[in-house]
């Protein structure tokens, strides 16, 4: 349901037991018009369900209301500090389609100059990089835009995640065969002339690189390594562990700064540096190990420490209710925006469940396009959420 008019249902007033509650108020004309379907959850009303069941798997979407009779995307509010981040009037709607081809799966990066956005296909061979240009929706009839495949060199081999790094993209490949994953710098402007600028840690190669962020003070490079490469069956056996990197595109330095992963994926830092945040992904093994419930669905915060930039003091920020946690965004107050299983959940900094955009699909990743501009991946589908927030560490 896209556009149109909204549906709303309020907080319940005490919780409930054994079956899951809803109530609907027809208050649709309080609304304005084009605001995007908006539902209240109240956490207190799925705390005590019927022991008898139906439960579900992680793998399962969550939707506690479910006579709640629409069809995503919708918003879910499940604290009301959310409605400051989804502000007076939120949309959400997509922007671009393509059912023959998951060709918009990871790594989206934003260019302001050009209001354009790069981004990785998945479950593709090649996993091709496209380019949308945001201001073709002004003139759009449909709403809809198209994407144009990127054409890259032969260093792109497979390529998984992506961000900015000093005016260029910097895509994070993950490897093929015997060829090394890698970190290449790519000109945003044709002829799209690469440079790689790392493919091994002192001659050992990595096992299958997947995401990276640029440091906001230091403007070091921070990347994760894990093995669905392997896997999924297009890399070797790994040969180092699954680690966090930081790199120093100025020495060459490149040096592990966190271990002890399942399979650390995402990647994020706070506003202001101090904060790091990795996703943990081990739940989803790839095609050969298939899915493991046991196994970390996890996002941990880490302190960034001023000298080393090693990161300390570990701890968990929050486990995900739907699928895995993958990529990793923030907004200007430190909210963190956490691609998995439903869409797009959004946590404060404190690690609370604030509401999600409910897409009612998996969603790998999404970034900000300045203010007030969410756009996601959905592999098939791109969604635009215009919402009052704003992102944080986007031109690094």
């Amino acid at each position: 349901m896209l556009g149109g008019s909204a549906a709303y249902i309020p907080h319940h007033s005490k919780p409930k037991m054994k079956t899951l509650p809803f109530i609907s108020l027809a208050i649709n004309t309080t609304l304005v018009l084009g605001q995007a379907p908006i539902v209240v959850e109240d956490k207190r009303a799925f705390a005590v369900l019927d022991p008898h069941g139906p439960f579900r798997n992680g793998s399962q979407r969550f939707e506690p209301t479910p006579n709640v009779n629409l069809t995503p995307p919708y918003f879910q509010v499940y604290d009301d500090r959310f409605n400051a981040i989804l502000g007076p009037n939120p949309t959400i709607r997509v922007i671009v389609e393509n059912d023959t081809f998951q060709f918009a799966h990871d790594a989206p990066m934003w260019i302001k100059e050009t209001d354009e956005i790069f981004f990785s296909g998945g479950r593709t061979v090649g996993r091709p990089v496209s380019v949308i240009n945001l201001n073709d929706l002004k003139t759009s009839p449909t709403g809809l835009i198209n994407f144009t495949i990127v054409p890259l060199s032969d260093d792109i081999q497979i390529n998984n995640g992506g961000t900015l790094f000093r005016g260029d993209l910097l895509l994070i490949t993950t490897g093929n065969g015997t060829l090394p994953p890698s970190l290449v710098r790519v000109n945003p402007k044709p002829p799209h002339n690469d440079t790689v600028i790392l493919n091994n840690f002192y001659g050992r190669q990595f096992n299958s690189l997947n995401d990276a962020k640029v440091h906001p003070q230091s403007r070091a490079i921070f990347f994760t390594d894990v093995t669905y490469g392997f896997e999924n069956g297009f890399r070797p056996a790994p040969l180092i562990p699954n680690q966090v990197y930081r790199f120093d595109a100025d020495t060459g330095e490149v040096r592990v700064i966190a271990d002890g992963f399942s399979q650390c994926n995402g990647i994020a830092f706070s506003p202001d540096g101090k904060t790091a945040y990795i996703a943990d992904s081990g739940e989803t093994q790839g095609v050969l190990g298939g899915i493991q419930p046991t196994l970390p669905a996890t996002i941990y915060a880490f302190d960034v420490m001023p000298e080393t930039q090693a990161f300390a003091n570990r701890r968990v920020f929050a486990f995900i209710d739907s699928g895995v946690p993958d990529g990793l965004t923030l907004d200007t107050n430190g909210n963190l925006y956490v691609g998995c299983g439903d869409g797009t959940e959004v946590f404060n900094p404190q690690g609370t469940l604030l509401g999600k955009v409910f897409l009612g699909v998996g969603s790998a990743n999404m970034i900000f396009a300045g203010a007030k501009r969410l756009v996601i991946m959905a592999d098939t589908r791109i969604f635009l959420a215009e919402i009052a927030a704003e992102g944080a560490n986007l031109d690094l």
